[in-house]
């Protein structure tokens, strides 16, 4: 989506990244302390901001998560979280104060790290806030305890604070609206509602075996970057990213049993069986939380991933309307139309046992969320 692109070169993680990044995991509560004093600074300028109808799009890594940011990020009325804003998350407006003063400029546009074709630049939009959530949960990435944040859920601190920092987002980037990129709010979305029930949300899915397809080639992919650079495997854990390599996780949605089997199917190499009992158990739960709650229900639009890529301006045109976004300078139903495309630089490659296996596994919860999407 960037018109001048780099070709995509070998994974680096700079010293500086990887020293702040350590400290900042291994510390929250200093870096917790330093936001609500950020907070306490810019207490007149943030009260004077409303948070209203966010924006959260999220489901399973490789779903179009990525190219459904990168569209609404392009809307005036949207501020999101962009990968200069990493490491230091908890101070936002301080961070970018010091980034556009030091005069480090929007940086060269190249492939992103999992060579999918996406073009980015420290400008571009990513899925940030993740670090926030694991500070103040911090068993939020643990697979032997189940990841649910429901309506029930209280924690006053992480959601003043949660507040105070989509506030300086605003404040930051001039938007009115807060977008998210979360694929871990799958597990939360109840939560989210009950803390914002204007917000609306955004669920892409995706045929199973083309989804284990990517998923499997990115872990491919990132496992061998791992095994050449540790830094790259701490930089992707510390910024809340366990969707692949070395220290994969996948997220307890409440079943540690199923959870359990999941890990021993991948440690055994059983990896196209152990995908397709994770997406059956993740968007199982997904379909249950949507069929048992009528307002999450009407506050969230499922994009088929097929569609999107078959009929991308009929599907941003319905993305705009469910999230209430007016006209604006960008045409984001022509830019959809002229950039959403399928994948082509790469073809599952399962034989027939395999995708009989995953659509054995999947069918029926893949058939549920199909009936709910748009």
């Amino acid at each position: 989506m960037a018109s001048m692109q780099q070709p995509a070169a070998e994974l680096t993680v700079p010293r500086w990244t990887d020293l702040l990044s350590g400290h900042q995991s291994r510390h929250p509560r200093f870096w917790i302390g330093l936001g609500k004093q950020e907070s306490r600074v810019l207490a007149d300028r943030l009260s004077a901001i409303p948070v209203e109808k966010p924006i959260h799009i999220s489901g399973l890594a490789r779903s179009g998560t990525t190219i459904l940011l990168q569209l609404l990020s392009s809307h005036p009325e949207l501020s999101s979280h962009r990968y200069r804003d990493f490491p230091p998350v908890f101070t936002p407006w301080f961070w970018n104060w010091f980034i556009e003063r030091a005069g480090h400029g929007s940086g060269d546009s190249s492939e992103r790290a999992h060579g999918d074709g996406i073009v980015v630049t420290p400008e571009s939009p990513e899925a940030i806030e993740e670090v926030i959530w694991m500070a103040f949960f911090p068993q939020q990435h643990d697979p032997e305890v189940p990841s649910e944040l429901s309506a029930d859920t209280s924690n006053s601190e992480f959601e003043e604070f949660y507040r105070d920092h989509i506030r300086k987002l605003l404040l930051i980037r001039g938007g009115r609206r807060y977008l998210s990129k979360g694929n871990y709010n799958l597990t939360r979305l109840p939560y989210l509602l009950k803390l914002f029930p204007d917000a609306s949300f955004i669920l892409p899915v995706r045929d199973p075996a083309w989804h284990i397809a990517s998923l499997m080639r990115q872990h491919d992919r990132f496992c061998r970057e791992h095994r050449r650079d540790v830094r790259l495997q701490r930089h992707m854990s510390r910024s809340g990213h366990f969707e692949f390599g070395l220290d994969r996780r996948p997220i307890n949605c409440g079943n540690t049993d199923v959870t359990r089997k999941i890990l021993e199917l991948w440690s055994a190499d059983h990896e196209v069986e152990g995908w397709a009992l994770y997406w059956k158990d993740v968007y199982g739960y997904v379909a249950d939380v949507l069929e048992s709650d009528a307002a999450l229900r009407r506050a969230t639009m499922v994009v088929n991933y097929r569609t999107l890529c078959d009929r991308p301006a009929h599907v941003m045109r319905a993305v705009l309307a469910h999230c209430e976004l007016p006209s604006s300078g960008v045409d984001l139903i022509a830019e959809a139309a002229d950039t959403v495309r399928h994948p082509s630089y790469y073809q599952p490659s399962f034989d027939e046992q395999q995708l009989a296996l995953i659509a054995d596994v999947t069918g029926s919860v893949a058939s549920r969320l199909y009936d709910l999407s748009a």
